[in-house]
């Protein structure tokens, strides 16, 4: 993690549908907490997204990941619209970005906070606070594969995942020294009772970095069974460490258990601060609603609180979450997906003046 510091460069991709109105709102909190707390934040705002890509065969020009070397962290809206498949939206900025600066560390922050109904009885706001530390660079997304006989009937697809020693090896690690902040528990995702080189062999290096870490206790549950859990007793979890595919899924279900995956956030870090690391809602870009003013500026704010603790701001971080858990505990500012009736704008009024 870089060490704090008062001025930071942050680049910002707002991208396609709902993620240019979402980071529009985070510009103006960090904004806010910003004055409040004597901070510099100096802002390269970017126009990669999937209309660049309609108008120029790209999703970011060929020097982008250049370009995003020279700031300290990047803050991004989302990427996804009609007309640009969405492994083309990916590929072509997502993940050469994380995989570039070393971001191997996916962090999603779960909490019911007081006013946001869970579709889950047993979810109740105090209870449910946990983190998923998913494996992000490796894994089952590999660049490992490919196709054959391509139109044929024996046409063939195949997709390696790579596990590596120093990749499980690293995450694991992260996700320990989180729990010894927090309640001291680490689950662990596996399906070691089905995939029978890869997740034995996570499975052995998790158990081996478990006992650097004798402070945190360790479980393993199959993926199915961890994702029936996570519906069933929510509040049991602390920190969930999983692989890529696995920590993908269920950080899904996890937003989906809080009650709605509007503010739902994500940060893809590079825990040593070599390079940026880059914080982004996890809601995608939203066609359908883009344009209206209704969507739930949170997840996006909420990642721009863990860009704040990333550059060791934990004070404007905090001041931060304490006003998104203001605005969602009230009726009068909660947006449709929570059951409300608040644009956009009303939620970032809102934000703002408890800043």
């Amino acid at each position: 993690m870089p060490a704090s510091q008062t001025s930071s460069r942050i680049a910002v991709i707002p991208g396609d549908g709902i993620g240019t109105e979402v980071v529009a709102v985070a510009r103006q909190v960090l904004g806010a907490v910003s004055a409040r707390h004597d901070l510099t934040l100096t802002y390269t705002e970017l126009d990669w997204s999937c209309r660049r890509h309609l108008s120029e065969g790209a999703m970011m020009p060929a020097d982008g990941l250049e370009t995003l070397a020279g700031h300290d962290a990047i803050l991004l809206g989302a990427v996804g619209w009609p007309g640009v498949a969405d492994h083309v939206s990916l590929w072509g900025l997502l993940i050469p970005i994380r995989r570039a600066f070393r971001q191997y560390v996916n962090l999603r922050p779960i909490r019911v906070f007081d006013g946001v109904e869970s579709p889950l009885r047993a979810a109740r706001a105090g209870e449910v606070d946990f983190v998923v530390v998913r494996e992000n660079v490796e894994g089952e997304y590999s660049e490992v594969g490919g196709r054959v006989n391509r139109g044929f009937p024996d046409e063939q697809a195949i997709q390696e995942s790579i596990f590596t020693r120093a990749g499980v090896s690293r995450i694991a690690d992260y996700a320990f020294e989180l729990a010894a902040t927090r309640r001291g528990q680490v689950t662990s995702a596996t399906k070691s009772n089905g995939i029978v080189h890869t997740m034995p062999f996570w499975d052995e290096v998790v158990a081996e970095r478990a006992a650097a870490h004798p402070g945190v206790r360790l479980e393993s549950e199959h993926i199915d069974a961890l994702a029936a859990k996570f519906v069933l007793q929510p509040q049991r979890f602390d920190v969930v460490v999983a692989s890529n595919l696995f920590g993908d899924i269920l950080s899904d279900l996890a937003a989906a258990v809080a009650g709605s995956i509007g503010i739902a956030p994500s940060a893809n870090l590079d825990p040593t601060g070599t390079y940026p690391s880059m914080f982004e809602p996890v809601h995608g870009s939203a066609p359908d609603i883009a344009g209206t003013g209704v969507a739930n500026p949170v997840g996006a704010v909420w990642s721009a609180a863990l860009m704040l603790e990333h550059l060791g701001h934990q004070r404007a971080a905090a001041d931060v979450v304490a006003a998104i858990g203001s605005t969602l505990a009230d009726p009068a500012t909660r947006t449709a997906d929570l059951g409300g009736t608040a644009k956009t704008e009303q939620v970032c009024e809102a934000l703002l003046a408890l800043i």
